[in-house]
């Protein structure tokens, strides 16, 4: 007679409630369309995450995400016949109902999956009767539109677990540091028991009530043959989390500006590697430290085989407001230094004008009023270009670059897809090209060296997954000639032998460094046969920061990036035909020695009369002078002698036939360095002394 009295009571319960389902709107079920923006690396792992306009955290998730213990678990504990019932459980229904006539108020709802599904979609959790017979209806419409695999997942990404956290994944995350298909037994049974009181039973809040949670759900999983009692109380002893954890935050200044830029998507998947980025952006951070304050460093990893960017480090740190850490120097123009030196030769070569055999003279010239000097202010004679490039030689490249003109470095930079920036004063490229007189990214430099790196062919290097949906590998990486095959070996086969810097375990690779003017920047850029890797140093404001080069400050930071992609390096590709391995006594006689034309030899150790310039310090430098009593060596360039040195607008020793003056400073602080030739021309600078 009570089943029977049952099963009128649940019939009728039932009728009731498909009446009210064909009378009520569809579900709200846009609400879990809501989510985290998340970006993820070429292997699906998390590099970044972003809250919801409401200030939440829900990431995207799928039941294949979550380790299937976890979901055993859950069903076990909240809806054991999840499987069987069609948004309703009868029997449920009848205990809770049992229940509450015995104890004069609602105790157990008898609430399904489906039905907290409904109550979260709604926003609202009613615990009347009139709320669980809403929640009732809803969880029919949903059974009716969706599988059950659909309904689990908007579980999995819309339950409480505290604060701001919402969904399996974003809990996992937050209170273990790891995504949910990696859960222990522990770990699962705390994240099924949280939801049923998220701010009672959080554990960064109350550890002990979170612990009492999550025994009932091991018993509750023995007890339902999920896991056997050895390993629920292997799980009891497992430590409950006393903090909540930081989401990753790797490759923050590329992750923005995805987001930023496809706002209508929910996942970014990049080329990045997500182990690749974490080590750099440490070893980034490490260097700027042991560098100085106010240092940045940039790096960026290229697998030049697809043009795939495996790592993009941005800054140094990237919340470091002091380093000016949120602005990103793969992307911000920079002066290359003399990084462009081997393009230029592999112009020269490919013009048949050059050979690395090739003799050039290293002495006192220039080309008009212009007249180039060597980092360090000495002449080497004649020189062999492979010499000349190996030790980073300028007058040699000016000459070169003279010979096959910068309008052509430019145009073979443009074909490649390389935007440079001249100065807002020129109107054409010139030779200070060489030196760095032009306008160029972390990105491009890269993109150049994962050329030659290539035999020549440029592609675009990308930072997005190609998917079956967006446009096509080949012709995303269509190659773009930037140099012939032939010359690039020839530049490599230069590169290759460059020594290490101090402290640095070789290997083979082939790379460059280069120091822009004023000691601003600092570059090494270089490859395998597999990856190349650009380097940056300095100051994003541009500050100077005397004795800064590449190949102290930059390279010691490309060849550790090196190793930690692996010991393994991967070969170089053998000489193409075409290419002339000889001796410069057996070229043929136009390769033997350069043949110079438009430039006028200066006297050895002459100086052109040209305006004076300050050479050191440059201008915004910032001194950091340990000794009170140390003194600062100033140099100048160029005009006629004497020179008469001025800080702050007063003489500071008589006029002088050097162009080097030992100052003692007599305070800290900004001061303004002037000097005035013989004919009144004048230069200034202002520096800071520390």
């Amino acid at each position: 007679m009570v089943a029977f009295a049952a099963g009128v009571l649940v019939g009728a319960t039932y009728a009731t409630l498909r009446l009210a389902m064909h009378q009520m709107g569809p579900p709200p079920i846009e609400a879990a369309d809501v989510v985290s923006a998340t970006v993820v690396d070429r292997n699906g792992r998390l590099l970044r995450a972003f809250t919801t306009p409401q200030g939440r955290w829900r990431l995207p998730v799928d039941v294949a995400d979550v380790d299937p213990r976890y979901l055993s678990m859950l069903i076990a504990y909240e809806d054991r016949r999840f499987h069987s019932h069609g948004g309703v459980d009868p029997l449920a229904f009848l205990r809770g109902a049992a229940l509450a006539a015995r104890y004069g108020k609602i105790v157990s709802g008898g609430s399904t999956l489906t039905m907290q599904v409904a109550r979260l979609l709604a926003g609202q959790h009613e615990k009347t009767g009139l709320g669980k017979l809403r929640q009732s209806v809803r969880a029919l419409q949903l059974e009716q539109r969706l599988s059950k695999p659909e309904i689990l997942r908007l579980y999995l990404r819309m339950a409480p677990f505290g604060g701001n956290i919402e969904g399996v994944r974003a809990a996992a995350l937050t209170y273990f540091g790891k995504e949910p298909a990696r859960l222990s037994i522990g770990e699962a049974a705390l994240l099924v028991a949280i939801p049923q009181a998220p701010e009672a039973r959080r554990p960064d809040r109350s550890s002990a009530a979170a612990g009492r949670a999550r025994a009932r759900v091991l018993a509750r999983a023995v007890t339902a043959g999920v896991i056997s009692k050895a390993e629920a109380q292997r799980a009891s002893q497992e430590p409950i989390p006393t903090a909540r954890r930081e989401f990753p935050r790797l490759a923050p200044h590329l992750a923005e500006a995805e987001v930023a830029e496809f706002e209508d998507r929910s996942v970014h998947r990049l080329t990045l590697d997500a182990q690749i980025q974490s080590q750099l952006e440490d070893l980034a951070r490490s260097h700027a430290r042991t560098l100085g304050q106010r240092l940045s460093a940039a790096i960026l990893v290229v697998d030049h085989r697809t043009g795939e960017v495996i790592a993009h480090v941005g800054a140094s740190d990237f919340f470091d407001d002091t380093r000016f850490g949120a602005v990103d120097m793969v992307r911000s123009l920079r002066s290359p230094g003399s990084t462009l030196k081997p393009i230029i030769y592999g112009l020269g070569f490919e013009a048949g004008i050059a050979h690395p055999e090739t003799l050039i003279e290293d002495r006192p010239v220039r080309f008009g009023t212009y007249a180039p000097k060597n980092f360090d202010e000495e002449f080497h004679g004649t020189v062999t270009i492979r010499d000349a490039l190996a030790q980073s030689l300028n007058i040699p490249a000016v000459k070169v670059l003279n010979a096959v003109g910068p309008g052509k470095l430019m145009g073979r930079m443009r074909r490649a897809g390389i935007i440079a920036a001249l100065p807002k004063e020129a109107a054409e490229p010139t030779l200070a090209i060489t030196l760095g007189g032009v306008g160029l990214r972390l990105h491009d430099l890269t993109a150049l060296y994962a050329a030659l790196a290539r035999g020549g062919n440029a592609i675009p290097l990308r930072h997005t997954r190609i998917t079956a949906a967006g446009p096509r590998l080949a012709d995303v990486t269509r190659p773009k000639q930037l140099l012939s095959p032939v010359a690039a070996w020839y530049v490599t086969d230069i590169l290759k032998d460059a020594a290490p810097p101090v402290s640095a375990k070789g290997g083979r690779i082939a790379y460059k460094t280069g120091t822009s003017y004023g000691y601003r920047d600092a570059w090494a850029i270089g490859y395998d046969g597999r990856h190349t890797i650009g380097v940056w140093v300095g100051r994003p404001d541009s500050t100077a920061t005397p004795g800064l080069t590449g190949r102290t400050a930059a390279a010691p930071i490309l060849f550790d990036a090196f190793q930690r992609l692996g010991e393994d390096r991967v070969a170089f590709a053998p000489a193409p035909a075409g290419a002339l391995r000889t001796r410069g006594v057996a070229l043929p006689p136009p390769l033997k020695r350069f043949q110079e034309s438009g430039s006028q030899q200066v006297p050895e150790g002459g100086y052109l009369d040209t305006a004076v310039q300050i050479a050191f310090p440059p201008d915004r430098a910032e001194l950091e002078l340990d000794d009170p009593d140390a003194p600062v060596v100033l140099k100048a360039e160029g005009g006629v002698l004497p020179l008469t040195w001025m800080v702050d607008g007063a003489p500071i020793a008589p006029p002088g036939q050097s162009r080097e003056f030992v100052w003692q400073p007599d305070g800290r602080g900004f001061m303004h360095l002037s000097v005035i030739d013989a004919r009144g021309r004048v230069d200034r600078v202002t520096v800071r002394l520390r």
